[in-house]
């Protein structure tokens, strides 16, 4: 019995490993993209200020995000005056992505440009290139920060809902970075 269950596993797993690996390593149905290095999720992510993960050190360590804690108002019992800081933490942090995502998808679009044009120098590429990772790296201290400010904020039990309704976190990373 074990081994038809692991026969059958591997019928289904392995071409699902191969069709992953494939679409991992090629760039198929990409090429018709305006910007080939981003998606169309993407570009709307950067343009419309989007966390894209940016911040799960922070989120995943018991430290919120203003936009779940937003959602989450109600259930996590928020002051009126919590309710206020959270919205313009939120307002400041999605103001300050929106901007830097535009210019990140501008720099991707103007790289992307370089190679389709068949302009792209040494010189060029590595300007280019260090540009776009700075300002992500701008983009992530900006969602990093609005989730400090949440942490100082809540307090904790309202975190420990928080990772409760989010589905993780323990008290014990809670009390580990108390205040």
């Amino acid at each position: 019995m074990k081994k038809l269950l692991w026969i059958l596993s591997m019928l289904i797993a392995a071409p699902l490993f191969v069709w992953s690996q494939a679409s991992q390593t090629t760039g198929a149905g990409q090429e018709s993209r305006r910007i080939k290095s981003l998606s169309d999720a993407e570009v709307q992510a950067y343009l419309n200020g989007r966390g894209m993960g940016l911040a799960k050190a922070a989120e995943l360590n018991s430290y919120p995000g203003p936009m779940h804690v937003l959602e989450l108002a109600d259930k996590l019992q928020l002051s009126a005056r919590q309710r206020s800081e959270t919205k313009k933490a939120f307002e400041q942090m999605q103001g300050e992505a929106t901007r830097l995502g535009k210019l990140i998808v501008e720099k991707e679009a103007k790289l992307n440009d370089l190679f389709a044009e068949g302009n792209a120098l040494q010189t060029s590429l590595q300007a280019n290139v260090k540009d776009i990772a700075r300002l992500q790296g701008e983009l992530r201290v900006v969602h990093l920060r609005a989730h400090l400010d949440m942490r100082r904020l809540l307090a904790p039990e309202q975190i420990k809902k928080y990772n409760e309704i989010r589905g993780y976190g323990t008290e014990e990373v809670i009390h580990r970075h108390k205040q």
